[in-house]
């Protein structure tokens, strides 16, 4: 992907899960400046067709570009099994998921545990993706998590049945990708769950990735801008924000 003189970074997700993402740019590219589009108010993109989700991702880049982002990354792993779908679009786009991929140690064999929403596990990249001689790699749902994050109920007694439940047959992987962006926000329990085993985020490798491809915003001293876009209730995402990653922000209403 060619470096813009003026780059602006669009960050889409349904909600918040993808601020994990923005706190790693903020520590490997403070200087680059974030719009970030969380689209609470469509159907929540694990329960669309791929075409309809295709359809809207590029509604929403498109709509980023008009805002002035220079180019676009889904920090949302639902949205990324349908990356290739989005040749359309106004200005680059990429997914989060060949980064989750990329993360696993290439020597790494045994047992790789994924646990992701239900269009992620379904679609299979992850499966296919990290297939190799020696490793075995164990899939799990893990819908309900991102519902108790968003509603600020990690840690709760419902959290963690639910995450003791999903990770039961994980018990002796030797690696665990969050293919969730908002697993990252309740990593001290999959850690404490899962002692043994390596927490690989994604966002962490885009991140780093993001930062090298914009060296400049790198030892800036001074944090780009971050603009904060809603199609859903700006108040909920304030307080979602707050309660999962400790941020604080301010959104606004918008449709595209």
């Amino acid at each position: 992907m060619r470096m813009n003189i003026n780059p602006c970074l669009g960050v889409v997700d349904w909600g918040i899960g993808g601020l994990g993402l923005v706190q790693a740019l903020d520590r490997a590219a403070p200087g680059l400046p974030v719009l970030y589009w969380s689209d609470a108010g469509a159907t929540p993109y694990g329960r669309m067709r791929a075409e309809e989700l295709a359809g809207r991702l590029t509604a929403v880049v498109d709509a980023l570009a008009e805002r002035g982002a220079t180019e676009v990354v889904l920090a949302c792993n639902a949205a990324s099994t349908v990356v290739g779908r989005l040749c359309a679009a106004a200005i680059p786009v990429e997914g989060i998921i060949e980064y989750g991929v990329a993360s696993v140690p290439e020597e790494l064999t045994g047992q790789v545990g994924v646990v992701g929403g239900r269009r992620t596990i379904a679609a299979g990249h992850y499966r296919r993706g990290l297939a190799r001689r020696g490793r075995v790699v164990l899939s799990r749902v893990a819908q309900p998590l991102s519902a108790h994050i968003e509603a600020g109920r990690t840690g709760s007694p419902e959290f963690r049945t639910d995450l003791a439940k999903i990770l039961a047959p994980l018990r002796r992987v030797d690696a665990l990708v969050l293919a969730c962006t908002h697993y990252p926000a309740a990593s001290r329990w999959f850690a404490a769950a899962l002692p043994h085993a390596l927490l690989i985020d994604p966002a962490e490798r885009l991140a780093a990735t993001i930062a090298g491809r914009y060296p400049h915003t790198r030892g800036s001293g001074k944090l780009g801008t971050r603009v904060y876009f809603t199609t859903g209730d700006p108040e909920a995402m304030r307080r979602g924000a707050a309660r999962a990653w400790g941020t604080t922000l301010t959104a606004k209403a918008v449709q595209p």
